[in-house]
């Protein structure tokens, strides 16, 4: 089997190939003592990610997002079917470094992920282990603490630090690895809003700003908004795929995946019902806000003119 073109090769571009490439997916976990008979988790499940898009999976506990998240970098390997990242077959062992260089992943509980006494000594341990010469090392550490807002914090120890915080340092620790991809597992789950508004901040910056292909595992349908694609799993399927507008006007649709929908599209959704003729599309507070004073004053033009 030819071998991939990897980074610094001639030929090699970012560009040419999807991100992650998921055919004929098949996973269940193995029978243990206590589970005589395996889990099925997905079958047939087929997935197509573009570099530098910005992804949500969404899903009910138990749907197989989390499970999903796993495969894209070889914490999990296919039971059947195949991913591919980059080009390169996720179990294919020879290539696991690489692909897990490739693609980043971001837990939702920060301290699982941090192993260092000291900020900065955190965020080097990965690009150590790499190989990466220690001069490099200085540069990435500095530059991805820069890039969550964090550079103050470099000589402080992470016990010390807030939940966002923290786990905008974990985010620093995959980020100095260069990856093309970042996976996040929930990042925000236990974090206060202040601190989800600060991760979920960097994330985006990073998208849009370096090209990072970024892939959101959540259940806060505000923060799958911000996202150019959203992927909706029910038990272990995709039941929807597409950009948040169309996905989220799906409001039946998302009700019985045991899904809620923003704010602003239940509002709109809830006057539909009442027979006013509004769209399901807006989706921030200030869409919503506009489209609500254009039909308001719209209905006061009417009444005027009878």
């Amino acid at each position: 089997m030819e071998q991939p073109l990897m980074p610094g090769q001639k030929g090699y571009s970012i560009f040419m190939e999807k991100a992650v490439i998921a055919e004929k997916l098949t996973f269940a976990y193995p029978a243990q003592d206590e589970r005589k008979v395996s889990v099925p988790v997905f079958s047939d499940l087929n997935l197509e990610v573009e570099q530098g898009s910005f992804v949500a999976v969404l899903g009910r506990n138990g749907c197989g997002k989390s499970t999903l998240a796993k495969q894209f970098n070889a914490i999990l390997l296919p039971s059947g079917g195949s991913v591919r990242v980059y080009g390169m077959d996720t179990s294919n062992e020879d290539l696991l470094l690489e692909v897990r260089r490739r693609v980043g992943m971001v837990f939702q509980n920060p301290d699982n992920q941090i192993v260092s006494n000291v900020v900065e000594e955190d965020v080097a341990f990965a690009p150590e282990n790499l190989g990466v010469p220690p001069e490099e090392i200085r540069t990435r550490v500095d530059e991805a603490l820069k890039t969550v807002g964090m550079y103050d914090k470099r000589e402080s120890a992470p016990h010390l630090l807030s939940g966002g915080q923290k786990q905008r340092i974990a985010i620093a620790g995959v980020i100095a690895m260069e990856p093309s991809c970042i996976v996040l597992d929930e990042p925000t789950a236990m974090l206060d809003p202040q601190g989800r508004t600060d991760v979920l901040e960097t994330v985006r910056r990073l998208n849009r700003e370096r090209g990072v292909t970024v892939i959101l595992i959540t259940h806060h349908m505000r923060e799958a908004a911000l996202a150019d694609r959203v992927i909706v799993m029910e038990k272990g399927a995709i039941r929807a795929d597409g950009k948040p507008e169309d996905v989220f006007s799906q409001v039946e649709m998302m009700h019985e995946a045991g899904l809620s929908v923003p704010d602003t599209t239940e509002l709109l959704y809830e006057l539909r019902k009442l027979g006013y003729d509004l769209p399901l599309t807006a989706l921030s507070s200030e869409a919503c806000a506009e489209v609500l004073y254009e039909f308001l004053c719209g209905a006061g033009k009417e009444r005027a003119e009878v």
